[in-house]
């Protein structure tokens, strides 16, 4: 049977071996137009207010079952690829069909986290905030801690809240997941491309290092 929400296991340098979890559209669909995105440019860049209802079908858990059952060493089960998985305010009941799944089977050590990758434009709003700390482990993005460095390198859409917005937001995030872990994430690169500005710059990375030791 054609996987429909699935992709791998396959060996990851933060998570170990890991299963991917996609419940987004085929179509890309996010928040942000990243410029250094590994899978492309977004063509229709959307609100952090939009929302997409596409809840899971009845062959997820099945799906997810029948690939899980062989891998009883996977270190992680991690929602995230084709966008901003927030965007689907369904979101739960994947995490809850998935968790269900995970008691039901045998693991060779720990059982696997349940993994959510985040651009964290959405976690200004208390209901998605209410939905993310659920999570074993959150992967919030911040590439940029100044606004110039939002705009140039994740280049938002016009309705994404400020980035001292992001910073608080992530900040309350930490506060509300008490016994979960979360991660920042950056990528900081300097980029030889003329069009592309750098966010290496000496602002950005001082308001960084700020804004992460307060998370």
């Amino acid at each position: 049977m054609p996987r429909q929400y699935t992709y791998g296991p396959f060996g990851s340098r933060r998570l170990g071996l890991s299963l991917g979890v996609d419940i987004l559209p085929k179509n890309k669909l996010c928040t942000y137009n990243c410029v250094y995105c590994e899978i492309g440019p977004t063509k229709e860049v959307v609100s952090p207010k939009y929302r997409i209802n596409a809840p899971p079908s009845s062959n997820f858990r099945k799906e997810l079952k029948d690939i899980l059952k062989y891998v009883p060493h996977l270190k992680s089960i991690t929602f995230g690829y084709n966008g901003e998985p927030t965007l689907n305010e369904n979101l739960l009941d994947f995490y809850t069909i998935t968790l269900d799944v995970r008691r039901d089977l045998k693991w060779t050590n720990e059982p696997p986290l349940i993994t959510l990758f985040t651009n964290s434009s959405t976690l200004y709003s208390s209901e998605v905030r209410e939905r993310v700390k659920q999570f074993d482990l959150v992967l919030a993005k911040l590439d940029a801690a100044t606004e110039n460095d939002l705009i140039s390198t994740n280049r938002p859409h016009k309705d994404c809240r400020d980035i001292n917005i992001v910073v608080e937001s992530l900040v309350k995030l930490r506060k509300d997941m008490p016994n979960k872990k979360l991660a920042i994430q950056c990528l900081i690169y300097n980029s030889y491309r003329e069009d592309f500005i750098s966010n290496d710059n000496k602002e950005n990375i001082e308001q960084l290092a700020y804004a992460i030791k307060k998370n």
